[in-house]
């Protein structure tokens, strides 16, 4: 079993792979440190214009180890919160990154692996797909900002039912609530996600960051302030070359041509 994602390039879109299906691709140290990696090489890389998230095998992530846990129960609180400084770091660089970031989900997104899911900004997900905040079940509460991202996606009452009793919600309830952008058939998750990459990866980037910021904040900043973030976002935008290209091309009736703009 090798620990480390496998990185690798499909045009215009980074692949990051999580190699560990005989545990059902859990998160280990150097898994987490190689996505961190990845994403945040990916995102000074002009050649990279979209990330996709997946696992080997059957599942997504079954979530962290339960053995490295028990050991850090013997760990002063400090030690216990620095631990977990590896997991935030690389939801954070998932979050940072601007460039769109799609999971594709087969399988069980679990724990901190249903964390990792959330953080990203699509999810594509197969129909058999089973997301689960099962951390109360052994006595813990979640992490890797997954009550964060539940708070923007499904009402309350919904988010303390999954963290509460560890009840499983399955990809088709979260595609009707929106969570889920996209369904597909069972084994067929990368393929899709890649597909929708593809498209997105041909589109104004410059744009995409910036819509990828103003959406992380928006329900967090007071809405004064939101509309003077989108004022700034949109004048950039209109003196921007990306502008320039689809504006021309709306009007001579052409498509838009932007992933030559750097």
């Amino acid at each position: 079993m090798d620990s480390n994602p496998a990185v690798s390039i499909e045009g215009a879109v980074l692949v990051i792979e999580n190699r560990n299906p005989m545990a059902r691709n859990a998160l280990t140290a150097e898994f987490m440190d190689g996505v961190t990696k990845a994403i945040t090489a990916a995102d000074a890389d002009r050649v990279v214009r979209a990330v996709v998230l997946c696992g080997q095998g059957e599942h997504f992530c079954a979530g962290g180890d339960l053995r490295s846990l028990r050991e850090r129960a013997k760990w002063s609180q400090a030690q216990r919160e620095a631990s977990l400084d590896r997991l935030n770091g690389m939801v954070m660089a998932i979050r940072n990154c601007g460039k769109p970031v799609i999971a594709a989900v087969e399988g069980y997104a679990v724990g901190a692996g249903m964390a990792l899911a959330l953080a990203c900004d699509l999810l594509v997900a197969s129909r058999s797909a089973t997301f689960k905040a099962s951390y109360v079940a052994v006595g813990l509460t979640p992490d890797g900002g997954t009550t964060a991202s539940l708070a923007n996606v499904v009402p309350r009452q919904l988010a303390n039912e999954l963290c509460m009793s560890a009840s499983p919600i399955g990809s088709e309830q979260l595609h009707a609530l929106g969570v889920v952008n996209a369904l597909t058939e069972p084994g067929s998750a990368r393929a899709d996600a890649l597909a929708l990459a593809a498209r997105l990866a041909g589109g104004p980037a410059r744009a995409l960051r910036r819509i990828k910021q103003l959406n992380l904040q928006a329900s967090i900043t007071p809405f004064e302030e939101q509309m003077r973030q989108e004022a700034r976002f949109m004048a950039e935008s209109i003196g921007d070359a990306e502008a320039a290209e689809g504006i021309s091309a709306f009007l001579d009736k052409r498509t838009a041509t932007f992933a030559a703009i750097a």
